[in-house]
């Protein structure tokens, strides 16, 4: 018998963590009763049965197949969230007589720096702080001689996004949690790759590493063993015991995004619902975007206040009743969020649409 899934779910524009495929919470429910007929769950299994290393191994090979890299790769998937990278990243890349280079494009990048500035010599060498994250730094140099440039592809509190990535002579590692499989990405384009699961992949609880095995093992620095990616890629991800659930969840996820077109076909997706609600915002006399630069706004995260802000409750009122959810602004910075990641479907985002078209008929 199936696990009981709601059948009437809300308008889930949660920023994190994020909507899941419906089917994705069946086969996923029902796993936890009676895992690859097992009759046992998948939580109580061990993580070294081979029902459960075919798991590993096919969410490996489906990663590597989705970002297009091939056998000088390797994938982990590793608890600790992104922030845990802020600190692995350096660790591993940077050399104590080098110095790495970053771009500060709001609150998590910040917080990478924070962390790589305990580990070793860090330069921001382009930062969009200046006003407020609301843009993308573009134009800047990057030096040929630091150890690797960190980026963060898009930034969930501010709405913005990288739409291209800069072309580097040193390693590009990029913190792609927010917008990782929304769209074609080139994978060779990068060193190392990082994402939390839970805004495309996945629940929260794991993080998932694409690294170039090439950059590693070159710094001479000491580390504890869990720090350690050459540690952990020895271990097939199982150094200690992984975070199954999520694991098992991110694979159901990854199979249902190949299986409907792939990156191709969720980037297409992703357009149409980001245009539909750029669309209403820049038409709503009552709404207007917070992002400086159209060209860098976020197909994952649109960011939006109101022209007159002593009516958002009323606002408040009318999406609630409308069975939406999570479009409240982050906290430090207010407003309204609509986060579209991949699960969401189109009719949702139509449904806040109408919505704002309503409440612009009602108040303007």
């Amino acid at each position: 018998m199936s696990a009981t899934v709601l059948t009437k779910k809300v308008h889930n524009f949660s920023a994190g963590p994020g909507i899941l495929p419906a089917e994705v919470l069946r086969q996923s429910a029902d796993a936890c009763i009676n895992f690859d007929n097992l009759n046992l769950s998948l939580l109580e299994i061990s993580h070294r049965s081979k029902n459960y290393e075919a798991v590993i191994d096919e969410v490996r090979a489906l990663t590597k197949e989705l970002l297009g890299v091939g056998d000088g790769w390797q994938v982990l998937f590793l608890g600790g969230g992104a922030s845990l990278q802020f600190g692995m990243v350096p660790t591993n890349l940077l050399r104590p007589d080098g110095y790495a280079a970053y771009v500060n494009t709001g609150v998590w990048a910040s917080k990478a720096i924070k962390e790589a500035k305990i580990i070793g010599n860090t330069k921001v060498i382009a930062s969009s702080e200046d006003k407020k994250f609301g843009y993308i730094p573009k134009g800047y140099e990057i030096p040929a001689d630091a150890d690797y440039l960190h980026i963060t592809s898009n930034n969930t509190i501010y709405g913005t996004q990288m739409k291209s990535f800069p072309k580097s002579p040193i390693p590009v590692v990029c913190d792609m949690s927010s917008d990782i499989f929304s769209k074609p990405v080139n994978g060779n384009d990068f060193a190392l790759i990082y994402a939390g699961a839970q805004k495309n992949m996945g629940p929260a609880g794991t993080t998932m590493v694409a690294v170039r095995e090439d950059i590693l093992g070159k710094t001479g620095r000491k580390m504890l063993s869990m720090l350690d990616y050459q540690v952990q890629i020895k271990g097939g991800s199982m150094y200690n015991t992984p975070p199954v659930f999520p694991i098992y969840v991110v694979l159901l996820t990854l199979r249902w995004l190949k299986a409907n077109g792939g990156l191709t076909w969720i980037g297409k997706i992703n357009d149409q619902k980001a245009s539909a609600m750029y669309g209403e915002i820049d038409r709503n006399s009552l709404f207007t975007g917070t992002v400086i630069d159209k060209e860098d706004r976020s197909n994952m995260n649109v960011t939006f206040v109101m022209t007159r802000p002593e009516l958002e409750p009323e606002f408040d009122k009318m999406w609630k009743e409308a069975n939406i959810s999570g479009i409240r602004g982050h906290r430090d910075v207010g407003g309204y969020r609509a986060s579209l990641y991949n699960a969401l479907p189109l009719e949702s985002v139509h449904a806040l649409v109408e919505v704002m078209q309503e409440f612009e008929k009602k108040f303007a």
